[in-house]
C-alpha cells in the first residue's frame, strides 16, 4: 500500500514538473514574442531597427580587405521633384520623409552622388536589411554553383541538407526555394502574433531555426505556386552549408564581405545554435548596401575588376520564366502583384532590365544596370503591414523615376 502511495505521489510530482517545465516554456514563448512586438512599434521602431543585433545574439563577419573609399561627386539634382505613381504625381520629398526614410544613397556610374540619413541614423548606423537579407543569399548559392560545390539549381535540397528527409522539404528543388515556390503552408503577417513567421522569429530567440523548419507541412505541390515564405530561404542558407561544408556567415565573408571592401562588419543575428538568420537578420551600414548592389551592376565584379559571381547568373536570378514568377496584378499562381525570381523582385514595369531587392518597413536595394544606377534606402514605416504594397509599389517608382532623371540630365 505504501509503495503505492509512493508511486503515486512521484507520478504527481513527475506530472507537475512536467506541467511547470511546459509552464515556463509558454512564458518565454510570450514575453519573446512581446519583446518582438514591441520593436515594430512607432515609438520603438526607429531605434530598434538599428540597435536589435546588440540586443539579440550576433555574430560579426568582419572583412579581411581594404576598405573601397566608393568615388563622390555629390549632385544639386540627384532627384526629380516628384514622379509619377498610379497615374498621379507625388512629391519626392514628401514621400521620403512620410516613408520614414533613415537613409537614403544614390549611385551613378560607380560614384556617390548623393547621401541622406534621418530619424537618428548616421553614416555608422548599422540598419537591419530584413528580407534585403536574402538576395545576398541568393549571390552565395550563385557563388557555390559557379564552383561546381552545388550541381545544379534542380538538384533536391536534400542532396546538400539530407536533415530534411521525410520532411515537407523532401522532393522540393533548390530551384523552388529560391523562386518561394516550395509549396509549403505559411503565413508571412507579421502583424499576426500567431503566424508562421512569427513563431520562427520565436524559434530564432529560443531555439533553433533548423528544428522549426522540420516541422513546417506543405501545402502545394512543390514549383507550381509562388508564395513568400521566409523559411524557404532558412533552407537556402542550409544548402550553402551543406555543399560548401563551411558555416553560412563563413561563406559570406569569405565570398562576399571580403570582396567589396565594405566600411565595416556585417552584423548578422544568429539563433541559439547560432545559425545566421538568413532570410532576414544581417545588419550593415547604408553605403555597404550600395557597395552590394555595385556588384550586381556591374555583372558580377567588384571595385577591382575580381569577378565575385557570374554575369550568367545574376541574368538568371532577375529573369522570371514562369507564370507564376511574373508581374502582374490578379495573377492566381502569386500572392504579389511584383514579379520573383531567384531572392529578388522585379518591378510591374521594368526600366531596361531594373531589379530590387525589398526588407519590410522599407529597406531596399535596387539596382539599374542599363543606367548603372544603383538606390540604398532603410526605412522604418511603421504601417508596413497594412500598406505594404504601396510602399513597395512607389518605392519602386520613385526609384525608377531616380534613374531615368540621372539618364536625362548631363553630368555635372
Amino acid at each position: 500500500m505504501l509503495k503505492k502511495i509512493g508511486y503515486g505521489v512521484l507520478a504527481v510530482v513527475v506530472l507537475l514538473a512536467a506541467g511547470a517545465f511546459y509552464f515556463r516554456q509558454d512564458i518565454a514563448e510570450i514575453r519573446a514574442v512581446m519583446a518582438y512586438a514591441d520593436a515594430f512599434k512607432p515609438e520603438n521602431i526607429d531605434q530598434k531597427f538599428r540597435s536589435l543585433y546588440k540586443e539579440y545574439a550576433s555574430v560579426s563577419v568582419k572583412p579581411e580587405s581594404p576598405v573601397y573609399e566608393l568615388p563622390r561627386k555629390f549632385r544639386a539634382d540627384p532627384m526629380p521633384a516628384s514622379f509619377a505613381y498610379k497615374g498621379n504625381m507625388a512629391s519626392t520629398s514628401d514621400f521620403i520623409l512620410d516613408s520614414h526614410t533613415t537613409g537614403l544613397a544614390i549611385m551613378q556610374n560607380g560614384r556617390l552622388i548623393h547621401e541622406y540619413y534621418d530619424r537618428g541614423n548616421t553614416a555608422e548606423t548599422h540598419a537591419i536589411q530584413m528580407s534585403v537579407s536574402k538576395s545576398m543569399a541568393s549571390i552565395l548559392v550563385g557563388v557555390a554553383l559557379d564552383e561546381g560545390l552545388i550541381e545544379s539549381v534542380d538538384d533536391q535540397v536534400v542532396k546538400y541538407v539530407p536533415e530534411l528527409k521525410g520532411t515537407a522539404y523532401d522532393g522540393v528543388r533548390l530551384k523552388d526555394v529560391l523562386e518561394m515556390s516550395s509549396g509549403v503552408r505559411w503565413n508571412e503577417d507579421y502583424a499576426d502574433l500567431k503566424s508562421d513567421i512569427v513563431q520562427s522569429v520565436v524559434a530564432i530567440l529560443l531555439g533553433s531555426q533548423d528544428k522549426f523548419t522540420k516541422d513546417v507541412p506543405r501545402e502545394f505541390e512543390p514549383g507550381t505556386y509562388n508564395r513568400y515564405s521566409s523559411i524557404d530561404t532558412h533552407v537556402v542558407g542550409w544548402v550553402l552549408r551543406g555543399a560548401t561544408g563551411k558555416p553560412y556567415e563563413e561563406w559570406f565573408r569569405e565570398k562576399l564581405w571580403s570582396k567589396i571592401g565594405p566600411e565595416a562588419p556585417a552584423e548578422i543575428m544568429v539563433d541559439q545554435e547560432d545559425q545566421p538568420v538568413v532570410f532576414g537578420g544581417v545588419n550593415i551600414r547604408l553605403r555597404d548596401m550600395l557597395r552590394v548592389g555595385m556588384v550586381l551592376a556591374r555583372g558580377g565584379m567588384n571595385h577591382k575588376g575580381e569577378r565575385i559571381v557570374s554575369q550568367e547568373w545574376i541574368k538568371t536570378s532577375v529573369t522570371p520564366d514562369d507564370p507564376r514568377l511574373m508581374p502582374g496584378f490578379n495573377n492566381p499562381q502569386s500572392e504579389s502583384p511584383l514579379g520573383y525570381k531567384y531572392q529578388w523582385w522585379l518591378p510591374l514595369e521594368s526600366d531596361q532590365g531594373d531589379f530590387v531587392a525589398i526588407g519590410i518597413h522599407g529597406q531596399f536595394i535596387y539596382v539599374n544596370p542599363a543606367r548603372n544606377v544603383v538606390i540604398a534606402k532603410t526605412s522604418t514605416f511603421p504601417d508596413y503591414q497594412g500598406n505594404k504594397e504601396m510602399i513597395k509599389l512607389k518605392s519602386i517608382a520613385l526609384f525608377q523615376a531616380i534613374a531615368r532623371h540621372l539618364s536625362d540630365v548631363p553630368n555635372s
